[in-house]
């Protein structure tokens, strides 16, 4: 059983605040390593006269590696604390990134880049650790500020291009793997271990064993959390990884300017995650997942509509108009698109620790893990609608089909739940937490 972390007392407090602003830094940097391939993957799609769907794998192997390894190092966290395993995780992927600057092929930069994923993992560790600072009734605001960490694809998006101008895609790589090494040292000296963590060591005992810590992820709901975050933040990965190729494709401007444009795009869903999280710890988790995808829907069905072109037979003959989504347009579109995502990641979150209080890396790595998955398996998906159709929308055609997917799940599993419970408690407005307050047992069939 973990040892419950500390209540807002006054001396508990700055300690906390501080160990959750250093995990956010080191998620921010994390996360900008983790795109990186978004943008110098344009580079080598040129130099090695690559396919969409051969770039569409390119940018996503990091967050394969960083997908998987949400999983297990979330679990590590569990044992060793999160601290330990983060920095493990920040030096395995500063030393790939420095490798990726000697390889010369396709195939060993694949290799390199599923190193350098390995940081897409600081999520579900930083996640275990700050999860043992604050109370549960704090964790969707306190999930949601970690989440500002999201700002490092911001950070990419932006940054990377002007390195690249003035060093190339190899110097910009050194660059990334310099400032890896000195966060990671910098975090480490500024943060301490997590009370229970500090507590098991005394103490003597061990940690919850691999068999305890998977029992969780046999409950349905589980990965119907994981489905939700494929979407939030899987699509949101995937889309901040594909959108500078969409934009230099559909719209012919430069890697600088989609780079920038994708960057507003990725801070966006760095601000809005924070907001988010305190929008479920007032709301409740379920009205803000329904605002979510509802909203998403919307954008998407938008979104989807590729440029078309209508001939009219008119009184003077034939009238020809065209409808096609202008790049300003777009663009805000996306914003609006990223912002409903980003409450939806967040409102995801805000759901574990009620759940599954003692398994919160276990089964924060899985949801972690498969949304992450999205971000490996949609890019590659989106370079091979484009090859087979030709057409730059079906990417959003299929984010539109995945979203759907997700509300008309979510509203079967809370009719049934609803059905089950008094209208008393059916009706309140955090129906999940509800839930687990009212049942001894966490988990059940929906």
């Amino acid at each position: 059983m973990a040892t419950a972390p500390p209540q807002n007392g006054a001396t508990a407090q700055p300690e906390a605040s501080r160990m959750l602003f250093m995990s956010t830094f080191l998620w921010a940097i994390a996360f900008a390593a983790w795109i990186l391939f978004s943008i110098i993957g344009v580079r080598i799609q040129e130099e090695l006269g690559l396919s969409e769907a051969q770039f569409g794998l390119l940018i996503s192997m990091p967050v394969l590696t960083g997908s998987i390894t949400r999983l297990l190092l979330g679990i590590a966290s569990e044992r060793f604390g999160g601290r330990l395993i983060s920095a493990l995780a920040m030096l395995i992927s500063a030393l790939s990134t420095w490798l990726l600057t000697t390889m010369q092929s396709y195939i060993g930069i694949l290799i390199a880049a599923l190193g350098l994923g390995v940081s897409g993992a600081v999520f579900s560790t930083g996640i275990a650790f700050i999860s043992r600072w604050y109370p549960v009734s704090q964790h969707g605001t306190v999930f949601g500020l970690f989440g500002v960490g999201q700002i490092g694809a911001a950070i990419t998006n932006f940054g990377a291009p002007l390195i690249m101008a003035a060093m190339g895609w190899q110097g910009t790589a050194r660059v990334y793997a310099i400032v890896l090494v000195v966060v990671t040292i910098i975090f480490w000296v500024m943060t301490k271990d997590d009370p229970a963590t500090v507590a098991r060591r005394k103490s003597g005992a061990k940690g919850s064993s691999l068999a305890d810590q998977l029992k969780p992820l046999r409950y349905i709901r589980v990965w119907r959390f994981a489905l939700y975050y494929f979407f939030c933040f899987g699509a949101f990965v995937a889309l901040a990884s594909w959108l500078p190729r969409y934009y230099t494709g559909k719209y012919e401007l430069d890697i600088g300017q989609a780079g920038m444009l994708t960057a507003l795009f990725s801070l966006s869903a760095a601000v809005f995650r924070a907001f988010g999280g305190w929008l479920s710890d007032r709301w409740g988790p379920r009205n803000v997942m329904y605002l979510s995808f509802s909203a998403s829907l919307l954008c998407l069905l938008f979104l989807s509509y590729p440029p078309t072109r209508f001939v009219v037979e008119g009184m003077q003959g034939p009238i020809e108009f065209t409808i096609a989504i202008p790049l300003a347009l777009f663009t805000t579109i996306t914003f609006v698109l990223v912002f409903f995502m980003s409450l939806g990641m967040a409102a995801v979150y805000k759901h574990i620790p009620h759940y599954f209080p003692d398994n919160v890396g276990s089964v924060g790595g899985m949801i972690g893990m498969i949304g992450g998955l999205g971000g490996f398996f949609l890019p590659i998906l989106f370079g091979m609608l484009n090859d087979w159709t030709g057409i730059w929308t079906t990417a959003f055609m299929a984010l539109f089909g995945l979203v759907t997917v997700n509300l008309i799940w979510m509203h079967i599993a809370v009719l049934r739940m609803e059905h089950r419970l008094s209208p008393e408690l059916a009706e309140h407005k955090y129906l999940p937490e509800a839930i687990s307050r009212a049942r001894k047992q966490p988990g059940s069939t929906s």
